[in-house]
């Protein structure tokens, strides 16, 4: 269908989407889904609302007024819709889009000093995050965590929320230098791990819970130098150049190595690795190698079930419920695997709680940007978790992990998060 006339606004970006936006016939079954309408009940804040806006803006019906940009800000990107979309209207590419124009047309990124920092200085730059991380590790080790906190100065100084997000760094950084695990038994398998910017600092030890885990099924598992951040903070937040420079990066350091499959332990970071084609599609001197990359990728727990999971050893004597990650179950529709894995261990009952696929509330950074909506989701889902009895949330995504926790505490419940790889290597490890 041809382009009305366009103002100068989002021409080369949200029109691009435009097709995608005529796909959405306003049937409404998203709404069903969408954590935001139903938190809210109102038509701004569920997908059909939304595409209606993002229409209107292109077509130069409407504005760009700060009610528009909070309506789409508030929009976690959790590709919840688009998974039940019987029109295939994908939502998170219209998002992205949107919030690249503007950042391009107001000259910044909106989304506020700590989101803009995070973006342009720490994630790309990971000797800065492992020694932010290192400092985090010390502070917890040493106690002064245990003092700042009875001493009420957090509370004081309005950091309360802010400290509660730092999870327990349990292990020094893994930093990617060709490491290798070899298979326990029989090869089944050559892979190369992406350690991630989160996960290879405040949660390296599951990077290395993830690699025994694979070792122990028969993989060789590599560790390739030269790669980073995946670039998944950065689209989301309207960084698209900032996501394919990071994007770049890791394609000249995975694909160097001689794996056959590249094993992803976040979510987020799977679901960007699998769209490095798209990301890259304008891209002359990259956009072959970013499909074959994207075409390697596969999430931890997906591998691993298409592998054949060997049997754990020792028996997990423990009650869980599983929380599936937006960009796991969503973006990447990996439900099934991590199930499969879970019934597996010896001794682990599984639980289902409501809404399992529901977000948390995490993802992006919403946690920092839309903290009113991420507190009332976060509450949700813990309520949801804590209806099941289980000892353990089971997740797949760090994310999720940290703003579980913040929730668990929050909410005084005994239970605990771990980590699918954690769970796993607990299983394996005699």
């Amino acid at each position: 269908m041809p382009l009305p006339t366009l103002k100068p606004f989002g021409q080369d970006l949200l029109a691009a989407q435009y097709d995608n936006m005529l796909s959405c016939v306003r049937c409404g079954l998203c709404l069903s889904v969408c954590p935001t309408y139903q938190e809210r009940l109102i038509e701004p804040e569920g997908p059909r609302g939304r595409i209606a806006i993002a229409k209107a803006l292109v077509e130069g019906n409407l504005s760009l007024t700060s009610d528009l940009l909070q309506h789409w800000d508030s929009c976690i990107l959790c590709d919840a819709c688009s998974f039940i979309c019987p029109s295939g209207v994908h939502m998170e590419a219209i998002g992205q889009a949107l919030r690249t124009a503007v950042t391009e047309t107001k000259g910044k990124n909106p989304s506020g000093p700590v989101v803009n920092a995070m973006l342009r200085w720490v994630l790309p730059n990971m000797g800065l995050l492992r020694t932010i991380t290192g400092i985090g590790r010390l502070y917890q080790k040493s106690g002064l965590q245990r003092l700042t906190r009875a001493s009420g100065v957090l509370r004081l100084l309005r950091l309360e929320e802010a400290e509660a997000m730092l999870p327990a760094i349990e292990a020094p950084a893994l930093v990617p230098n060709g490491q290798v695990w070899e298979p326990g038994g029989e090869h089944r398998a050559t892979v190369a791990l992406l350690a991630g910017c989160i996960m290879s600092t405040a949660f390296s030890e599951t990077d290395r819970a993830t690699a025994r885990v694979l070792a122990a099924n028969g993989c060789r598992v590599g560790v390739p130098a030269g790669q980073g951040c995946c670039g998944a903070l950065h689209a989301h937040r309207g960084e698209i150049e900032g996501a394919r420079a990071l994007a770049r990066r890791n394609i000249d350091a995975l694909l160097a190595s001689e794996a056959d499959t590249i094993i992803v332990n976040a979510a987020g970071c799977g679901a960007t690795l699998k769209h490095y084609g798209s990301l890259l599609a304008d891209d002359p001197s990259y956009k072959d190698r970013a499909a074959i990359l994207a075409a390697k990728a596969r999430d931890f727990t997906e591998f691993l079930a298409e592998l054949g999971v060997r049997p754990p050893p020792r028996a997990l004597n423990m009650t869980v419920t599983y929380q599936e990650p937006c960009h796991l179950a969503n973006a990447q529709r990996v439900r099934e695997a991590p199930r499969k894995l879970l019934r597996a261990v010896p001794g682990l009952v599984l639980r289902e709680m409501a809404e399992s696929a529901m977000c948390c509330g995490s993802g992006a950074l919403y946690n920092v940007t839309q903290t009113d909506s991420s507190h009332a989701l976060r509450a949700r889902k813990v309520r949801n978790a804590a209806a099941t009895e289980a000892e353990v949330i089971v997740t797949a995504n760090p994310g999720c992990f940290i703003q579980l926790g913040q929730g668990l505490q929050e909410a005084r419940a005994s239970l605990r998060v771990l980590h699918i790889a954690d769970l796993l290597d607990q299983a394996y490890r005699l």
